[in-house]
């Protein structure tokens, strides 16, 4: 369901997701003019708007740090570092998820013997609005375009995602989990809104 708000004279697209399981709202900045929003069933349009209205002022500053971070046409993200590419065959997508298919399941293997707890299986896929995630059986998928950040922020999100395997959802007893394995979870989470 979408539909736009105007913040501060500008216009953005807002994608409301509702699903029956989540207890929380969650609000993402997907780019310069787009919002997502993801909430329980009964968060209605109305809710959305209201939500955003008492965010308008973190979404704007988050908003200028991204377009601070843009990128040219040429340039784009690999492990934290920016990279030029004048190849006119070039595709990022295809390049992101040959190196995720490298790298991601070295680390996925390297988190998984540390904390114990192993995947039944491992997917790839290219979303725009999650970095991963974990099934009720414990199947991990990761998003390629992890491959433009730093290694510690990879690894974060595969902690995280590991961490579902013995906690389904974002209790206290969670993210008192992810702590143990990985101490600054925190600064690496909002290290993921800067690419």
């Amino acid at each position: 369901m979408n539909f736009d708000i105007i913040i501060n004279n500008k216009t953005f697209c807002v994608s409301l997701e509702q699903k029956n399981r989540l207890k929380n709202i969650y609000l993402r900045i997907l780019d310069h003019s787009n919002l997502q929003v993801r909430a329980n069933k009964s968060f209605s349009i109305d809710d959305a708007r209201d939500f955003i209205r008492k965010k308008e002022s973190w979404i704007l500053k988050h908003v200028n740090n991204k377009k601070n971070n843009s990128l040219s046409e040429k340039e784009y993200y690999f492990l934290g570092e920016i990279y030029d590419n004048n190849d006119e065959n070039f595709n990022l997508i295809e390049f992101y998820k040959n190196e995720a298919e490298k790298l991601l399941p070295i680390l996925v293997d390297k988190q998984s013997f540390l904390m114990d707890l192993y995947p039944s299986s491992l997917k790839f896929r290219n979303n725009k609005s999650r970095w991963g995630s974990c099934s009720f059986k414990n199947a991990i998928s990761l998003n390629i375009n992890l491959m433009k950040f730093p290694i510690d922020v990879i690894e974060y999100v595969v902690i995280h995602e590991l961490a579902h395997i013995k906690h389904k959802n974002h209790s206290s007893n969670f993210w008192n989990f992810v702590e143990i394995h990985c101490k600054n979870y925190k600064t690496l989470d909002n290290n993921l809104k800067k690419y």
